[in-house]
């Protein structure tokens, strides 16, 4: 439904006005003395909200900046001195009145049909923010000078490099798959699912049970769970029930992964390998199940140390070896036809899964590339690999309960993926 201008410009003061009351909801909610009076409230924030609307629709009408200006100047003021009072009474918060500004901002930006959802966008990231203050104090407290220096080498790899690399393809056949901007693209993206990861166990903890650190480590790295746990558990003999349902939930959380990236890069490749990675991932958490029945300990509480998985050398090591599997792949697939697609997916697979899966979804995108079957059956295949290689890490450096433990699960979930590989 269309509106007309006077209907419209009643809906934008409305939007306006629920703003306001989002965030003084919000606000008043935080309040740590409910029974006093707040410096401001719903009905201030509100109110604020439609001032900063009328600010605009003034300025529109008289088509001067000046009266929307004056009044944000003006709010600024009273702002500034009711912090300069707030401080001398001890209080010194900037919080609120931060948050009175930028509702009086979201008000104005209500009024110009381009910026409304804007406004909306802004209104509830505010409230989001003022929301989670707990969550965030925990986190920022737990951070290391490491992880602060992770978070900036992350950025400069994101916001500085990746626009300034060349995007284009350089290369004849078959190096005529080398796009700087996207091998950039892929090493920023799978940090980013690393990165991620790692800040979700910083938040969440890792201390909340031995089955959570292997959920939220899955999302950092499968391999470096099944390495911790597997070492451990010469330390903890009698969890290796718990363990093994670490380990598994980590490499059923790995496949869920794989079909995260390959619907990122290539939607097509999803149909293919859902049914196969879907089985891994029902004979993953089947098993699962059978160890939370099985374990007799009801809880297990110990804290697990996980490095911060972003770092600029692991970074530049994964771009060399993604483009390098990328090249075996298209090497394999133009000399040796599909043999050699299987064979490097497999031997890639030992080392990365991810690189792998980022190389079939890239060749198997558009007109000529590689067929979805062959390349979904090369992201099995590696997965395949990767599993059976965590495996022999459990076999190799666990003790003989987490081996006896993990056997039928490491053997369900390989018997399912090779057995699928061969249907798609």
């Amino acid at each position: 439904m269309i509106l007309d201008e006077s209907t419209s410009l009643f809906f934008r003061f409305g939007v306006a006005l629920v703003i306001g009351i989002l965030v003084g909801l919000q606000r008043e909610y935080a309040s740590e003395a409910p029974t006093k009076e707040l410096p401001a409230g719903v009905r201030t924030f509100g109110l604020l909200g439609i001032v900063g609307c009328s600010a605009a629709l003034l300025s529109d009408l008289l088509k001067s900046p000046w009266p929307f200006v004056g009044t944000v100047f003006t709010m600024g003021i009273f702002f500034g001195i009711n912090y300069y009072l707030d401080a001398a009474k001890g209080k010194p918060g900037l919080t609120t009145k931060v948050s009175l500004i930028l509702t009086l901002l979201a008000g104005g930006l209500t009024y110009w049909p381009h910026t409304l959802t804007l406004a909306v966008a802004i209104a509830v990231t505010m409230t989001v923010l003022l929301s989670v203050k707990v969550q965030l104090h925990r986190f920022a407290r737990h951070l290391t000078h490491d992880d602060v220096f992770a978070v900036l080498k992350f950025a400069v790899i994101t916001a500085i490099v990746l626009p300034i690399v060349p995007n284009r393809v350089f290369g004849p056949p078959p190096f005529d798959i080398f796009n700087p901007f996207k091998l950039w693209l892929f090493v920023v993206f799978i940090s980013g699912i690393s990165f991620v990861g790692y800040v979700l166990i910083k938040v969440a903890g890792a201390n909340r049970g031995i089955g959570l650190t292997g959920l939220l480590g899955g999302l950092a790295s499968s391999t470096a769970v099944t390495l911790s746990l597997s070492s451990r558990s010469h330390d903890h003999p009698n969890l290796a029930r718990p363990f093994a349902l670490a380990i598994i939930v980590a490499w059923t959380v790995m496949f869920l992964r794989v079909l995260a990236a390959v619907a990122f890069l290539n939607v097509a490749l999803v149909r293919p390998i859902l049914i196969p990675v879907a089985a891994s991932v029902a004979a993953g958490l089947i098993y699962c199940v059978y160890l939370y029945v099985r374990q007799r300990t009801e809880k297990h509480r110990h804290e697990f140390a996980f490095d911060n998985p972003f770092e600029l050398g692991m970074a530049l090591k994964f771009g060399l070896l993604f483009a390098l599997i990328l090249l075996f792949s298209r090497v394999g697939q133009v000399y040796f036809g599909n043999v050699g697609v299987y064979l490097s997916s497999f031997l890639s697979g030992m080392a990365d899964v991810d690189a792998i899966s980022f190389s079939m979804a890239k060749l198997s995108r558009g007109v000529g590339g590689l067929d979805l079957g062959i390349a979904a059956r090369a992201i099995v295949i590696a997965a395949t690999a990767n599993t059976i290689v965590k495996g022999g890490i459990v076999f190799f450096s666990g003790t003989k309960d987490l081996k006896r433990a993990i056997l039928p699960g490491f053997v369900l979930m390989t018997v399912v993926g090779i057995t699928l590989s061969f249907v798609i």
